[in-house]
């Protein structure tokens, strides 16, 4: 598939499903989306959300805004995982509730998803929500110079994507892109080929590539801090370590950091802790303090 040597070569069938698909790693995934569900019912409820915004034609292409109490708030945008095939943007509403109370608008989108969609459809409509953010933030109570991202997991390679962007070809002034935390990311997509999962991704060769942001120089000079969990199988953790070692090459200085006794699902509880590793890196990346 690949002629350059891939770290998972030596990796049976079985070893390789259990160490690039979480869900076979964390049997009881389901289990934390449950217990985080309250908290998410709230969020839904409580917090002031302009709805299901149109950044493009289709149905997925649709965003949730929860806007700060001050005008011209920075912005911050959540990308979801679901290894680009699975979940909705009002699973993650717990996301802003932490946000908001720092004075951050928080903007969470829905993407195109396999296998209606190639991940190149997956990408350019995360792209996508971004640039229209730039554009129209203002609109919404949100400074659209002013933006951050997050994403776990596929939401990480989607920021990965985000900091591979030209922006300025796309009639943007790069400098709205201020920081990118990207929490169990996978960056490239080649490992997934191998996985069941591709049932649904459909990944070939040249998608893959295409979409490999672990070896796509990145463009932005947004900084970049990366978590990951200590439990998580170590072929998972590698990934952030070598894409790491790739922005380094290309001139970034990331943060990295393995958050002990977390795996791939229960990691997420972080945004909702308030002195918690991940959600003060994303209030360092968004400009609103929690060093």
């Amino acid at each position: 598939m690949t002629s350059r040597p891939s770290p998972w070569a030596s990796l049976s069938p079985e070893e390789h499903e259990f160490h690039f698909n979480p869900q076979r790693a964390f049997p009881d995934f389901a289990t934390h989306k449950l217990r985080r569900a309250p908290a998410n019912e709230g969020a839904l409820a409580g917090l002031r959300r302009e709805a299901e915004l149109a950044y493009g034609p289709t149905p997925r292409h649709r965003l949730d805004i929860y806007p700060a109490a001050r005008p011209g708030a920075p912005v911050h945008v959540f990308f979801h995982g679901g290894y680009w095939r699975a979940n909705d943007k009002n699973g993650f509403a717990y996301i802003a509730a932490a946000l908001v109370r720092h004075g951050i608008t928080v903007a969470i989108p829905n993407y195109e998803l396999c296998p209606d969609a190639t991940l190149d459809g997956t990408v350019a409509s995360a792209r996508a929500a971004i640039a229209w953010l730039a554009r129209h933030a203002g609109d919404h109570g949100g400074d659209p110079t002013a933006i951050s991202l997050s994403g776990h997991s596929a939401g990480a390679h989607l920021c990965a994507a985000a900091l591979a962007t030209d922006w300025a070809a796309e009639g943007l002034d790069p400098a709205f892109l201020r920081g990118a935390v990207m929490t169990s990311g996978i960056y490239d997509p080649l490992p997934a080929m191998l996985t069941t999962v591709n049932q649904d991704l459909r990944l070939t060769p040249e998608i893959a590539a295409r979409n490999d942001f672990e070896h796509r120089p990145p463009v932005s000079r947004a900084r970049a801090h990366l978590f990951v969990g200590g439990r998580e199988p170590w072929h998972w953790i590698d990934q952030s370590f070598r894409y790491s070692h790739h922005l380094r090459r290309h001139g970034g200085d990331p943060e990295v950091h393995v958050l002990p006794g977390h795996d791939h699902f229960d990691i997420l509880d972080q945004y909702m802790a308030e002195e918690s590793p991940i959600l003060r890196a994303v209030l360092r990346a968004a400009g609103a303090g929690g060093a």
